[in-house]
């Protein structure tokens, strides 16, 4: 069992990447080998539209552009699971997660009848982190939540969604211009809050590769 883990956050140490660590523990407990990687620590764009892969007689489900990402996206077709996590800025996923996307979905699509070329099963955990409270993300951002899901589809597997929210923005709020949040709170969520986020991941870590 394969499961790669993808933190599509610029910050390698805090609330995204502590989750998908977690996950990745989650997966380990289960006996998966996985593989962790930053987004931000390879060199990529999103789709270039060089059509590389509609070539006639071109091999499938394989994105030809000579860069970082590419033979990742060889390892995540090959993959049993794939979890990937990105933090909301500005309502949505961060470029670099988006980039990826783009890569892998269009690489995979039918140009003759917009069919998927994939045969394979990949199950998909997305883990979303963001500074909105949960009734937030329930009004405003879990249908961006549910268009990122259903993007993964096309992996043929399972794509479950967690949204950790309210989240701790900086250790110290006094060292930058924040005065419009609560640093009390933010820390109490921390505190009590962050703890159960931690082991959601964990489960999924290991519900998604493999476990029961």
């Amino acid at each position: 069992m394969k499961t790669i883990i993808l933190n599509g956050s610029p910050r390698k140490n805090w609330n995204t990447a502590l989750m998908l660590k977690e996950a990745q523990k989650g997966a380990e407990s289960v006996g998966a080998e996985t593989e962790y990687i930053d987004l931000f620590d390879l060199t990529y764009t999103g789709c270039r539209s060089c059509m590389a892969c509609k070539r006639k007689g071109a091999a499938r489900c394989k994105c030809f552009w000579k860069d970082d990402l590419s033979p990742l996206i060889d390892r995540i077709f090959a993959a049993d699971a794939l979890i990937i996590g990105s933090p909301i800025y500005l309502g949505d996923i961060t470029s670099q997660v988006h980039g990826l996307i783009e890569r892998l979905h269009f690489c995979a699509l039918s140009y003759d009848d917009y069919s998927n070329y994939f045969t394979g099963k990949v199950d998909v955990g997305v883990i979303l982190t963001m500074n909105a409270p949960k009734a937030y993300y329930n009004l405003a951002y879990r249908k961006k939540a549910k268009e990122v899901a259903q993007t993964f589809k096309a992996l043929n597997g399972e794509v479950e969604v967690y949204a950790c929210c309210d989240t701790l923005q900086v250790a110290d709020y006094s060292r930058y211009d924040m005065a419009g949040f609560n640093e009390a709170h933010k820390k109490e969520m921390r505190e009590k809050q962050f703890p159960q986020d931690l082991e959601k991941a964990f489960e999924m870590g290991a519900r998604l590769s493999g476990g029961k």
